[in-house]
């Protein structure tokens, strides 16, 4: 697998920040569709670099605002990033109805043990937008409290904590149901399904306490004009992490980074691009 991997980029070497073409490694709930960017010029036979692997949010996909910005904006200050389907979304395969958290973070460790086993990344981080946020958080505690090798740093752009809280009240986005007894799945804008493991399972969820295990550094985006997720859910995360992040407030971006893209891609790579 790797060695094919290893094919592919080559044939892309000059591809100055473009992606790489679709493909898939195998995940839990089945393949899991990614793309990856690397830098201008890079070698992967010979060169180093850090590679990100970014997390989209719920009804989301990596070839959705903001992914595909943010890649190609790490690829121009040479760092590679790593952007895939959650289960259930995109070209990922799974039904979104059957999607959970924990499949989610299920995912995400399949992609950073494959990350990891890259010859050529040098080390790893860590973004994720929306639910993808809380995906990411909880990933990188996960692994830190297993005393596994931790992302080196972590991004979370409006990181959607509320979503415990949603199926705690029985409300999410414009779906009502019985949070104590929710139906087989609930309907969500009359098309997108979420499913009653999801509403159950998401009620209980530590997301800050898993969380907490991460010691690395950490940059939190949000913006006021999010109407999606509220700016508490940031706000906790950084009590959660003390002074090992940094809270950015975005004027006038809202939650799908549609108002100010090129000032959270701005603030994602000179994050990034820290040396320690």
């Amino acid at each position: 697998m790797l060695l094919t991997l290893l094919l592919i980029l080559g044939s892309f070497l000059r591809s100055q920040g473009k992606d790489v073409k679709d493909t898939q490694i195998p995940g839990p709930e089945g393949a899991i569709a990614y793309k990856i960017c690397l830098p201008e010029d890079f070698n992967p036979e010979t060169d180093q670099c850090t590679m990100v692997i970014l997390m989209h949010g719920i009804f989301s996909s990596k070839d959705y605002n903001p992914m595909p910005a943010i890649a190609k904006g790490l690829a121009k200050a040479g760092i590679a990033s790593l952007r895939f389907d959650f289960n259930g979304h995109g070209t990922s395969e799974g039904r979104m109805q059957d999607m959970t958290i924990e499949k989610e973070i299920a995912d995400a460790m399949a992609v950073y043990d494959y990350v990891k086993a890259l010859p050529y990344v040098s080390e790893i981080g860590f973004l994720g937008h929306s639910q993808g946020g809380v995906v990411a958080s909880m990933a990188a505690g996960r692994l830190a409290a297993q005393g596994q090798d931790a992302p080196k740093r972590l991004v979370l752009i409006a990181p959607g904590a509320v979503i415990k809280n949603a199926c705690q009240n029985g409300k999410f986005f414009n779906a009502r149901f019985d949070p104590k007894d929710p139906p087989e799945f609930i309907r969500c804008w009359g098309f997108m399904k979420l499913g009653r493991e999801y509403l159950l399972t998401t009620q209980d969820l530590d997301i800050y306490g898993t969380a907490a295990a991460y010691e690395g550094k950490v940059r939190i985006l949000h913006g006021t004009k999010d109407k999606i997720v509220p700016m508490w859910c940031s706000e906790q995360y950084k009590e959660t992490y003390g002074d090992r992040a940094e809270l950015v407030v975005i004027k006038g971006e809202n939650h799908t980074i549609t108002n100010r893209r090129d000032e959270v891609v701005r603030r994602i790579v000179e994050f990034f691009s820290e040396s320690e």
